[in-house]
């Protein structure tokens, strides 16, 4: 490196990193650092020259950690940066590109050695590279300056407190990733950690009172969106839309944190690179992530989750109870026009699940909101693209319908909702629907596709209960949500009568056959009869509370009268389909005396005028509720 342009493949041979790396101490005064910073360097675009970069430091940096004991050199350039820190407010209000691209270029080092360090040896190992003080071999001394801590409060009074311009946004980028490299201490230990150097800096000391200004940093950073400056507005040569070199290497980092505290299973789609118009806002949102789930320390609970619970709305007077750690106020319009825009990136989708499960003034404000829509259909739009999202994405949408299905208004007000043309959809061109029918449209189908894919019974579990906490809320349900609720039942009565078939013939087979072991199919039958019970529950719930306001429901049983035949007398069903059989011979019965070869109006009409006739009283009451505890 130096003051010309490097490529990859010169590193291991360039000057100024063998210095870096090898046996000569160079003392932070040097005028070498001026000559190492004074560089620029080709963005790698893909993983491929991202690997290729790391194979060709990889000898420097394993030769850093060889002489380090000795030189010193870590500390020094480390201290390097530091010093330049303290004047980079001052440097950005004076425009002094030169200053901060170097500092820049400090810090971009500092994180790819940081990068390997962690990667190659242990935490104590680590920290004494951080640590040094005597340049004489292995002269480590605990009453050092911890080099450590002040580079993580540095980097915490950068991301906070510099102003962001054109000139130091690549900086602020970089001070945000290096967190994220640091943080990824997680991923080279089995065991989850609980006394790791990160709960020893982060979770209390000097970093400890920035706790909630990083937080609504980080927050605004993703709410506000900055993409880069444009070319020409810096020294350096402007990175490539995707961040830059240290956005790669974080985001790698990144990518397989995000692996260890998210959920798996539904398919094999890996996560798709998002399109990055903001590198900062990305990777923002991806620290405030690795933060908020960072385990509680042994002796004190994580100061990022408290904050991220109990922050308030600019809007909201009321004074912080004195109990409250790391409060904070944000304007929550901001962060829900965020969020809503947002969806398309599984790290912004964990975002809403986060507020929404652990912080209860954003859960009252969204469930508060009139224009709901603009937040369920990205979620909706999740779903039903199931075959080309990753498995913690879908899990994630589907959670966040579960928690907001747990609310009696917000399962109403979604049936008030009328969508126009949803183009997205195409199994059948829906020109006028309620958004509650639309939901009910995209969940059936994820379970169509669990049952026919994946067979995934958690995420069949979770569909259904969705399903069931709506279902005494239907209202006017459309015509073809009704005829999908009743064409799910008719594919479990198939799959049901299927394996019990196999099941009788398997038995017949093993009368003469001793040898051959018996298939589990008390197990398959058990499942798919718990499946279907739920599904009449909720068609239950429909009718018991809601009968009057879903005639097109009413019309698509009766049409399908035969299917629930079978389960009248099954003695796992006999007391759910009570009500169903009562509303099926009403209604048949009224329509026999209207006659033969009514028209599908008329028919709709009779329901309607029967709905009135119909008794209340004869119908069981049935509450379905399912409550995420995650």
């Amino acid at each position: 490196m130096g003051s010309n342009s490097s490529r990859i493949g010169d590193l291991p041979r360039n000057e100024y990193l063998k210095k870096l790396s090898g046996t000569e101490s160079v003392s932070e005064n040097d005028p070498f650092w001026n000559q190492l910073l004074s560089f620029s360097f080709p963005t790698p675009t893909s993983s491929t020259e991202l690997k290729l970069l790391e194979e060709a430091t990889i000898s420097v940096c394993r030769s850093l950690v060889e002489n380090n004991p000795r030189t010193g050199n870590l500390g020094a350039l480390i201290k390097v940066f530091l010093s330049r820190t303290k004047e980079l407010k001052v440097s950005a209000e004076c425009q002094n590109h030169i200053f901060i691209w170097q500092t820049h270029n400090a810090l971009f080092i500092i994180c790819c050695l940081l990068k390997v360090f962690i990667c190659e040896m242990s935490e104590e190992e680590l920290q004494l590279h951080f640590t040094y003080e005597e340049k004489s071999p292995g002269s480590y001394s605990s009453d050092s300056e911890d080099l450590l801590e002040e580079l993580l409060c540095c980097l915490m009074q950068l991301i906070t407190d510099t102003p962001l311009l054109d000139i130091t946004y690549e900086i602020s980028v970089e001070a945000v990733s290096t967190m994220v490299v640091f943080l990824s201490c997680q991923l080279f230990h089995k065991e989850v950690l609980r006394q790791s150097i990160s709960h020893k800096y982060l979770m209390q000391g000097r970093c400890l009172p920035y706790t909630s200004k990083l937080v609504k940093t980080l927050l605004y950073n993703f709410i506000r969106q900055e993409k880069p400056p444009p070319p020409g507005s810096h020294v350096f040569p402007q990175q490539s839309d995707g961040g830059g070199l240290l956005y790669g290497l974080a985001s790698g980092v990144a990518t397989g944190l995000w692996t260890v505290f998210t959920l798996g299973g539904v398919g094999n789609k890996a996560a798709a690179a998002p399109e990055l118009s903001s590198p900062l806002a990305n990777q923002s949102l991806l620290l405030l992530l690795v933060l908020a789930n960072l385990t509680d320390a042994a002796d004190a609970p994580n100061p990022y989750r408290q904050a991220i619970m109990s922050f308030k709305n600019t809007q909201d007077t009321s004074p912080f109870p004195s109990s409250i750690p790391h409060a904070f106020q944000i304007n929550f319009n901001s962060l829900y026009m965020a969020l809503c825009e947002q969806q398309t990136s599984d790290q912004a989708t964990l975002l809403l699940y986060t507020l929404l499960h652990q912080n209860s003034n954003i859960r009252t404000y969204v469930l508060a909101r009139t224009d709901m829509e603009n937040l369920v259909l990205p979620i909706l739009e999740i779903l039903y693209h199931v075959e080309e999202r990753n498995s913690h994405h879908v899990y994630m949408a589907l959670i966040i319908l579960l928690i907001l299905t747990e609310d009696d208004g917000f399962n109403r007000s979604i049936h008030e909702v009328i969508l126009k043309n949803i183009t997205w959809y195409s199994e059948r061109v829906l020109t006028e629907i309620s958004l509650g029918s639309l939901l009910i449209l995209v969940v059936i189908r994820t379970i169509q596709y669990n049952m026919t894919r994946t067979r995934d019974k958690y995420l069949h579990t979770n569909c259904l209960a969705a399903l069931a906490n709506m279902s005494a809320q239907f209202r006017s349900l459309h015509q073809y949500a009704a005829q999908r609720i009743i064409s799910l039942f008719s594919l479990l009565s198939k799959k049901h009568n299927k394996v019990l078939e196999q099941a009788t013939q398997s038995l017949r087979g093993s009368l003469s056959s001793s040898d051959v072991p018996l298939p589990d199919y008390a197990q398959d039958l058990n499942v798919i009869e718990e499946v279907i019970r739920m599904m009449l529950e909720i068609i239950n719930s429909c009718l018991t509370n809601s009968l009057h306001h879903n005639p097109n429901l009413v019309y698509a049983l009766l049409y399908k009268r035969d299917l629930f035949e079978q389960f009248r007398t099954h003695p796992s069903f006999q007391d759910i389909m009570q009500n169903i059989d009562l509303v099926i011979t009403f209604f048949s019965s009224r329509l026999l005396q209207a006659g033969a070869e009514l028209s599908v109006e008329r028919v709709l009409e009779i329901i309607k005028q029967g709905v009135v006739a119909l008794p209340k009283d004869r119908l069981k009451k049935v509450t379905v509720l399912f409550n995420f505890n995650g």
